[in-house]
């Protein structure tokens, strides 16, 4: 009897081992209809702790590029893995073996997922070459890993006061679309929120290390919606601006000044000069706001184009106060007439009594009539037939000096001159305003460039350090 107890015993325990009478383990697609399946008894339109505490929701982001910051839209454009994680106790499982389960993106339609939106966005896609870009990881404990790479347009206002020596703080705010902050609640993961890229790179601006996290929960009529944020600090680099706009503009304003070294005789040469540097610097003005938005107030860009351009008008207007000085006084004028009401009394008086006017004459020089007294009475001459065909006679330093000297022949303007003594009036009346002009000139090579090196001064002390030492102060969170 013991014996055959025995020997059944030892059989059926043979039989327990056998491959035959072992359990098959579950195949993985048995295992996630039994977990998410339709016989599951899971819902994907409630949300985990239905009725109860809220679902925390933790995000983190990936930044993969960052660029295309636009002025006149006020915007940039981001790409970004972006990672949520929470806990659905109706996934946990104990029957498959791994820790974690990596499935397929098209499983995420059969899961409750948070209601996550940009509020900031202003356009986004998706990314589904060669296969949609998303993750979905399922642990042990229930916590689902969702990961989904995205490239957003968000909205950035800017201060442009400080342009282009700005710094810009953009926002990426997460929020809750349907879920009050009664079902769920966002948060920032503890260790590595925001990650960037190793080789991340902007062309015009720097990237802080810096970035402030917090929350922006939003109040609507319809309830309180969890939000959390990131800032951004953008700092911008201006050597782009300094090689297209600043160096161009001040080397145009130097070349205004190139006016004041050039003989106030030539009216041509300056008068170009001066106009040229002017249309230059509208030209620059203009180009300098193109690319940024039409905004109430001044930015620093604005202030240097407008000083420049005021430095540049200014040597315009130089040239015609020095012009005006050197030709356009009344008392030349009056001296003039004065003078040609004396040449028409001579050359009546020397009709009447030729011989009488020749012996004065000759007792004044004590010799005989000279060459100075011809070229007088061709000068009164000149001056009569001028005055019969009613052509003005403007006294002008133009070519007065060589035609007085004997370098060239006399022009009609300096014909009155030519028949006078070298100690009358007239003389002395035009080196006087002629030295005045010329010391316009003088003055204004000393002035202008002192004046533009104390705005220079005072402007880049002005925005490169105490204006940013009122933004950083402002930035700390």
């Amino acid at each position: 009897m013991c014996n055959f107890l025995t020997s059944f015993r030892c059989v059926f325990s043979k039989e327990l081992k056998s491959p035959s009478s072992r359990v098959k383990p579950m195949s993985p697609s048995d295992f996630l209809d039994k977990l998410m399946g339709k016989t599951s008894g899971y819902d994907a339109r409630i949300r985990p702790n239905f009725k109860g505490p809220p679902v925390n929701v933790t995000c983190n982001i990936f930044i993969n590029s960052f660029g295309s910051i636009t002025e006149t839209t006020m915007d940039y454009r981001l790409n970004v893995f972006l990672r949520q994680q929470w806990n659905d106790p109706r996934l946990a499982y104990k029957e498959y073996p791994d820790d974690s389960l990596d499935l397929d993106p098209s499983m995420l339609d059969s899961i409750w997922k948070p209601d996550l939106f940009f509020a900031n966005e202003k356009g986004a896609n998706f990314h589904e070459v060669t296969t949609d870009n998303k993750l979905l990881r399922i642990f042990q404990n229930g916590n689902v890993l969702y990961s989904i790479r995205l490239t957003l347009i968000l909205s950035c206002p800017m201060d442009l006061k400080n342009f282009p020596m700005d710094i810009q703080i953009c926002t990426m705010q997460l929020e809750s679309f349907g879920y009050t902050m009664n079902d769920l609640i966002f948060q920032w993961l503890d260790e590595g929120p925001v990650q960037v890229a190793d080789d991340l790179t902007l062309p015009q601006f720097v990237l802080k290390e810096e970035k402030d996290l917090g929350y922006c929960t939003k109040h609507y009529n319809t309830g309180k919606f969890t939000c959390i944020e990131v800032k951004f600090h953008l700092e911008r680099q201006m050597g782009y601006y300094l090689i297209q706009m600043y160096i161009p503009s001040l080397l145009t304003v130097i070349l205004s000044w190139v006016s004041f070294w050039i003989n106030m005789d030539a009216a041509p040469a300056r008068v170009g000069l001066g106009i040229t540097t002017v249309l230059t610097m509208t030209t620059q003005s203009s180009g300098s706001r193109a690319s940024l938005p039409k905004v109430s107030y001044v930015k620093a860009i604005d202030i240097w184009m407008a000083v420049c351009l005021l430095f540049v008008f200014a040597a315009l207007l130089e040239y015609a106060a020095v012009n005006f000085v050197s030709r356009q006084h009344k008392e030349f004028f009056r001296l003039r007439r004065k003078l040609r009401e004396e040449q028409r009394y001579r050359a009546a008086s020397g009709q009447a009594g030729g011989a009488e006017m020749k012996n004065k004459s000759n007792n004044i020089t004590g010799s005989t009539p000279s060459r100075n007294t011809q070229r007088r009475c061709s000068a009164c001459a000149r001056e009569e037939q001028l005055a019969s065909q009613n052509q003005d006679l403007y006294l002008t330093g133009y070519g007065m000096d060589s035609c007085l000297s004997g370098d060239g022949p006399l022009s009609e303007a300096a014909a009155m001159f030519a028949g006078l003594p070298p100690g009358h009036v007239l003389f002395e009346i035009r080196r006087r305003f002629v030295e005045r002009a010329k010391r316009i000139d003088t003055i204004s090579r000393a002035v202008f460039p002192l004046s533009f090196l104390v705005f220079n001064v005072f402007y880049w002390i002005t925005y490169k350090v105490l204006r940013n030492e009122d933004i950083h102060p402002a930035l700390q969170p």
